[in-house]
C-alpha cells in the first residue's frame, strides 16, 4: 500500500487504520505534515487556549503527538492522549508532553470512566475513513459535566456522514457551535490542498 493521504481516506475498519497508521509512524511528520503543511492540529489547539480549556485534556487520536506539543506550548493541560496505533502513539511520547498515553479504538468505547476529563481535542480523527458521529456519545460520556469538546470534522466527511443531525440528537451537551478552518497552510500541494474543516464546538451540560 502507498502511505499518503489518499490511502488513510479510503480505509473502512478499526484494523485497517492500526495497519496504516503502524505503517506511517515513522514517516508521518517528515512526510506528510511536513509536505502538505499540516495546520489542522495548531488551529484544535489555539482554539483550546481561547476558550481557556482546563485541564485534565483528552486528545482523541493523538497520532504522533501534533496537538498535544502545541497545547503545552500553549499552557494549556495537563494532557493525556489516545490513538489506535501503538506506533502512533511511540512517537507522540518521544515529545514529552503528555501525562499518560494509551492505545484504544474510540468506536469500541475508551477504557477511562466516566467524567474523567474536563476537556477533549480531536484532530483529524473525525474524517472519512476514520471516525464518524456515532462516536459523538462517547465523548460525551468521558466529559465532565460543564466540560468542553473541540473536535475538528472534515467538510466532506460532515455532510457525507449527516454530521449534523447526529449532533442536534446528541444528548447532554450545550452551547454548540461551529466555525471553518483550512486543514492545510498554503505550501500544501495536491487535490486535497484546499480542504478545509469544520471546528465543532460544545460543552457537556453541568447537569
Amino acid at each position: 500500500m502507498t502511505i499518503d493521504l489518499d490511502a488513510a481516506y479510503k480505509i473502512h475498519t478499526p484494523e485497517d487504520s492500526k495497519q496504516l497508521y503502524a505503517a506511517w509512524a515513522e514517516t508521518y511528520e517528515s512526510g506528510f505534515v511536513a509536505d502538505m503543511d499540516y495546520r489542522l492540529p495548531l488551529a484544535v489547539a489555539e482554539a483550546a487556549a481561547k476558550w481557556q480549556m482546563p485541564g485534565p485534556i483528552l486528545d482523541l487520536g493523538a497520532g504522533t503527538g501534533l496537538v498535544g506539543a502545541a497545547l503545552t506550548g500553549l499552557g494549556c493541560g495537563p494532557v493525556d492522549g489516545t490513538d489506535i496505533a501503538a506506533e502512533m502513539l511511540e512517537k507522540a511520547a518521544e515529545k514529552a508532553c503528555y501525562r499518560a498515553l494509551f492505545q484504544a479504538d474510540l468506536l469500541a468505547g475508551l477504557p477511562v470512566p466516566d467524567h474523567s476529563y474536563a476537556g477533549i481535542v480531536s484532530s483529524g480523527t473525525f474524517t472519512l475513513g476514520h471516525v464518524g458521529p456515532e462516536a459523538l456519545p462517547e465523548v460525551v460520556r468521558v466529559l465532565r459535566p460543564g466540560g468542553l469538546a473541540l473536535i475538528s470534522v472534515s467538510k466532506h466527511h460532515w455532510r457525507c456522514s449527516n454530521f449534523g443531525s447526529h449532533l442536534e440528537r446528541l444528548r447532554g451537551v450545550t452551547a454548540r457551535a461551529i466555525e471553518e478552518v483550512p486543514i492545510y497552510g498554503v505550501s500544501a500541494r495536491g487535490d486535497h490542498a484546499r480542504d478545509r474543516a469544520y471546528l465543532l464546538r460544545f460543552r457537556k451540560s453541568p447537569y
